[in-house]
């Protein structure tokens, strides 16, 4: 990489002027929605990084009431099987 560089130069400060053109012409409609989800995704990032034993939580409280709504259909089935003997 540092062979690429030493064979074309360092771009200056008009060359990076130009390729920030370019990159807002190509890209200027998009660069407000593009820059929008960056921080809503840092924002998360962070958010996921002070609080990282909230989530496991949240995942565990739905299999506990599956498992008990699942414990009454088991009762049920059993008491039916009682009744057909």
């Amino acid at each position: 990489m540092t062979t690429l560089f030493a064979f074309f130069g360092f771009p200056g400060h008009i060359e990076a002027i130009i390729v920030l053109a370019v990159i807002l012409l190509l890209f200027g409609h998009r660069l407000p929605g593009m820059m929008r989800s960056m921080g809503r995704s840092v924002v998360e990032f962070k958010k996921g990084i002070r609080e990282p034993g909230d989530d496991e939580e949240d995942d565990d409280e739905p299999a506990i009431s599956s498992s008990k709504e699942s414990g009454e259909e088991v009762k049920k089935v059993e008491e039916a099987k009682v009744e057909e003997a």
